[in-house]
């Protein structure tokens, strides 16, 4: 990237972190920082977290090391300790991920708010997205569909009670390519391929879409609200076809927490991906008490992106992957 193209991006990217500051400010949220290493790492088996080995000094000498994929769970640990509402800008690595709207370094803006449900936080969030997209992109008012009316609305289908036989039966009609290896009885790989293949490019055009209130497989560190079947209380914010957000009611129940933790390891076993060390420390803070809150992670560089109008990150990065 030229000088004269990259200057107006480093202001833009300066511009939009002094607006959330101030956004957050005025809110009475702190400002945190949290280890990028850590001795645990995420379980999900759809991210891989890059490692590294500690060779100092003291008790640590030889211990892998993760370098964390979000500062979720850090931030839970001070929310535990009485932090109160907390946001961070932070940096975050997921291995395996590059590509037009991946960097496998990337910035994140991550918060918390006590007391806030997931509806709640899809409000504020609203906010701060159009706060920072004013001037910038004419949007339309924001839309909210719930994640079964976005199936129906799009496929005619119940996507908390199709089986895999029917979502196979529509990815050959909506002409997918079915990549090998998809399973017979699990459904969420089917529905993943529909929601990216079939969706996405439709959700959230001209105005920011909030889809929310997923299957309770797709919600691992969310509330369950216990309907036929429970959805989990999670929330994914798009703009013209990009998800921007993910956000839920979280989780505070350490039982029920390690045990989806456990269930994504044999997952990650299944897979034939490595287990991953669960994160003791969490499950701590969330057995002393976690307050009722809810939380969002917003990918700051697709943020910039679109404010930018342009089409890939590596536009909106001073260095991106292959430059680094």
């Amino acid at each position: 990237m030229s000088a004269d193209s990259l200057l107006p991006i480093l202001r833009l990217r300066a511009q939009l972190l002094a607006q959330i500051r101030v956004f957050f400010a005025t809110r009475d949220l702190m400002e945190v920082e949290t280890p990028i290493l850590s001795a645990a790492a995420t379980s999900d088996p759809h991210l891989a977290s890059f490692t590294t080995v500690y060779s100092g000094p003291g008790p640590r000498y030889g211990q892998t090391l993760y370098l964390q994929t979000s500062p979720e769970f850090p931030m839970k640990r001070l929310l535990a300790a009485g932090s109160g509402c907390i946001y961070q800008i932070a940096k975050a690595f997921r291995d395996g991920e590059a590509g037009y709207r991946h960097n496998p370094e990337f910035t994140l803006l991550e918060w918390y708010r006590v007391g806030f449900d997931h509806h709640q936080l899809m409000n504020e969030v609203a906010e701060l997205t159009t706060a920072l997209l004013a001037n910038r992109l004419s949007l339309a008012a924001p839309e909210r569909l719930s994640y079964q009316e976005l199936f129906v609305r799009h496929l005619d289908l119940d996507p908390h009670r199709a089986t895999v036989a029917e979502l196979a039966a529509v990815a050959e009609r909506q002409k997918v390519s079915i990549p090998p290896g998809m399973p017979v009885q699990d459904v969420d790989p089917w529905l993943d391929l529909l929601l990216t293949h079939c969706l996405e490019p439709h959700i959230g055009q001209g105005r920011l879409c909030f889809v929310y209130d997923y299957p309770a497989s797709q919600a691992a560190l969310a509330r369950l609200r216990p309907e036929n079947p429970p959805v989990g209380e999670r929330f994914e914010l798009y703009l013209n076809g990009i998800e921007l957000a993910n956000g839920f009611h979280e989780l505070g129940d350490a039982v029920e927490q390690r045990r989806r933790f456990a269930a994504e390891n044999a997952a990650r076993q299944a897979q034939g991906l490595p287990m991953t060390p669960l994160d003791e420390n969490l499950l701590a803070a969330l057995e002393s008490g976690l307050p009722d809150c809810a939380g969002v992670a917003l990918g700051f560089d697709r943020l910039v992106m679109l404010a930018a109008g342009k089409e890939t990150l590596a536009e909106v990065l001073a260095f991106p992957f292959e430059q680094a």
